[in-house]
């Protein structure tokens, strides 16, 4: 294997993020050493400053960061981008209104750097991360210590269970970047929501993974316009469908992947699924009621096997209660639930 010019590339998709750029690519270069890293800013066609603020950062640490410019492509166009053009070892997403704790940046280095110094390195690290929302004093950081043995080198059938509502998102993801490139996976342009794919679709070429228990990424949420705000959400609810399409085919068959990669998946796929569902109930639009119908008759038809087990997952349950009474109960519920997570 080639040794690559650097350890661990982070790829800064960015459209009109000039507030917070700065801080974003502060916290990734404020690491004691930075020569093995790489901060790529995919200018994903920004009409304010962004571009600038990123060939200023280019000027200031040459070798460290680069910026790219595009014409607008949108989150997955910009992801896509990135890791086509990262030079690192290891590559993680890192959105821009985004940043990374100080003393996690060195601790997870560290365990990069062991690693590239290996003969066959480990295809993917998994980290905590914060829900940082705007007025909340209390954030809530997502761990996987129950399904995870911090500092192991573990494969997906050493993983246990994970919680009802609990599983790896984009943000807790580095990958081996090579893994990434072979799975193919190329996210779709111009959608929201695809951090869904991104953090699915290469799993079967994942044999090897580690977890590092701290909190890494912090995950800026509750400004205004921001995608995962429940109006928002509500309104795009077309593409979380095309997400979970792309999520469906993206699912291997039983028995032709460990079992414990398809366990996960089939945990995920029934998380993404009841994602969806609750905004096409939200909406309350009896036109959104029969999509959410056939969205899952047509997992059903793509799949006998995979329907049936996702259907089988409390979330999948939970979020199929019949008639106004059932609408009620999830709209109750959502709602409580993200008072007491924060995640909207």
């Amino acid at each position: 294997m080639q040794t690559p010019a650097k350890t661990l590339t982070f790829v800064v998709p960015a459209y009109n993020m000039e507030t917070y750029l700065d801080r974003c690519v502060h916290s990734l270069t404020a690491a004691a050493d930075v020569s093995d890293i790489e901060v790529l800013v995919v200018d994903d066609g920004s009409s304010d400053r962004t571009l600038e603020v990123a060939q200023e950062y280019e000027r200031r640490m040459p070798g460290v960061v680069r910026a790219v410019h595009q014409e607008n492509k949108g989150h997955g166009g910009a992801v896509n981008t990135g890791i086509a053009e990262a030079r690192g070892l290891y590559v993680k997403v890192v959105d821009a209104d985004d940043w990374v704790g100080a003393e996690s940046l060195e601790e997870v280095l560290a365990v990069l750097r062991a690693q590239a110094a290996m003969v066959s390195p480990m295809d993917m690290v998994v980290t905590n991360y914060v829900y940082d929302k705007v007025g909340k004093r209390n954030k809530h950081v997502v761990n996987f210590r129950r399904a995870m043995k911090p500092g192991a080198l573990l494969t997906w059938n050493d993983l246990g269970r994970f919680g009802v509502a609990e599983y790896i998102l984009m943000h807790a993801l580095i990958f081996r970047t090579e893994v990434v490139r072979e799975s193919g996976m190329r996210l779709p342009e111009h959608t929201f929501y695809v951090d869904f794919i991104y953090a699915y679709q290469p799993f079967p070429w994942v044999k090897t993974l580690t977890y590092v228990d701290t909190p890494f990424y912090h995950y800026f949420i509750g400004r205004d316009g921001q995608s995962v705000q429940t109006e928002v959400m509500i309104r795009r609810v077309d593409q979380l469908l095309l997400v979970n399409r792309r999520m469906v085919e993206a699912t291997p068959e039983r028995g032709t992947v460990p079992e414990g990669l398809y366990r996960y998946m089939i945990h995920f796929l029934a998380i993404e699924s009841a994602v969806a569902s609750v905004f096409l109930i939200l909406s309350r639009e009896p036109e959104n009621y029969q999509r959410k119908t056939a969205m899952w008759q047509a997992i059903g038809e793509y799949s006998p096997g995979i329907y049936a087990d996702v259907r089988k997952r409390i979330a999948s349950r939970a979020l199929n209660l019949r008639g106004p009474v059932g609408r009620a109960i999830i709209r109750v519920g959502y709602r409580i639930a993200n008072k007491v997570v924060g995640f909207n």
